[in-house]
């Protein structure tokens, strides 16, 4: 039988087990991950699964390091997001950490854009650090990304969006997440963007501020292929800050419809 192990094909015995994969292909090694688990010595391998070996403190070659980043993902899923693309419009609380989640699950691109500087108001929730405070967030965002996933491709624009410029930037994106502050910005985005790019997805958010009931950031559906992330309510006021966990929760929400949205599944 054929499995892939570690990113290369190889061939095995009919009736190998996890522990004859190791022993056959990396002695030695301390985790077993068979189609995005890890298992036990007995697990039975089949024709066409996928194996990753991994020795723990060992820095793989280059060549290998890719499969074995996304050995926990669900097989056949990091093969269709790295040919997608993404847009994310604002690099605060929201966009940052979507570009996070979308650089580790191994989106093959990333079309970033923002007109503002890391400020230190902007480390309670945002994916940056003390020794970035003064970088373009574009900059800063994008060496952080570099240094989670080598094998993403990005694309940085130091801009202030507008409605004429909002066509260019997204051009070849497959989808386009929104993560600015402001309603006016919202709004002219979405415009714009369904204007340049008619039917392409729309990841929206309103609604995420405070420390309240999570469980009330959900995904409303506005028509087409327009979403909304959040709770449609708490918006940021005195009183009524932008805090790191519920900011978070809306931004994971919105990377992984983006996920779903790229596989055909939302």
């Amino acid at each position: 039988m054929r499995i892939m192990v570690n990113g290369r094909s190889t061939e095995m015995p009919h009736a190998a087990d996890a522990a004859a994969v190791r022993a056959r292909v990396k002695p030695g090694a301390d985790l077993v991950i068979v189609n995005g688990a890890v298992v036990e010595d007995g697990h039975p391998v089949r024709d066409g699964d996928e194996v990753t070996l991994i020795r723990r403190g060992e820095v793989p070659a280059a060549d290998e390091l890719e499969a074995l980043m996304v050995a926990r993902h669900t097989p056949g899923v990091h093969a269709r997001l790295r040919r997608s693309c993404v847009g994310i419009a604002g690099l605060g609380g929201l966009g940052s950490a979507v570009a996070v989640a979308l650089a580790r699950v191994g989106v093959g691109r990333l079309v970033l854009a923002d007109f503002d500087v890391v400020e230190p108001s902007n480390l309670n929730r945002q994916q940056y650090f003390v020794d970035q405070l003064g970088m373009p967030k574009t900059e800063a965002l994008a060496a952080n990304l570099r240094r989670i996933n080598p094998y993403v491709a990005i694309e940085a624009h130091a801009v202030r969006l507008d409605a004429a410029s909002v066509a260019s930037t997204f051009a070849s994106v497959d989808l386009l997440v929104e993560a600015f502050d402001r309603a006016d910005q919202k709004e002219m985005l979405l415009e714009a963007f369904s204007a340049a790019r008619p039917g392409v997805p729309f990841v929206g958010a309103s609604g995420v501020a405070g420390h309240g009931d999570t469980g009330s950031i959900g995904v409303r559906r506005l028509g087409g292929g327009v979403y909304v992330v959040g709770d449609l309510a708490s918006a940021a006021e005195p009183g009524r800050g932008l805090m790191a966990p519920r900011v978070g929760v809306a931004a994971h929400v919105q990377a992984n419809l983006a996920v779903r949205i790229l596989l055909g599944e939302a």
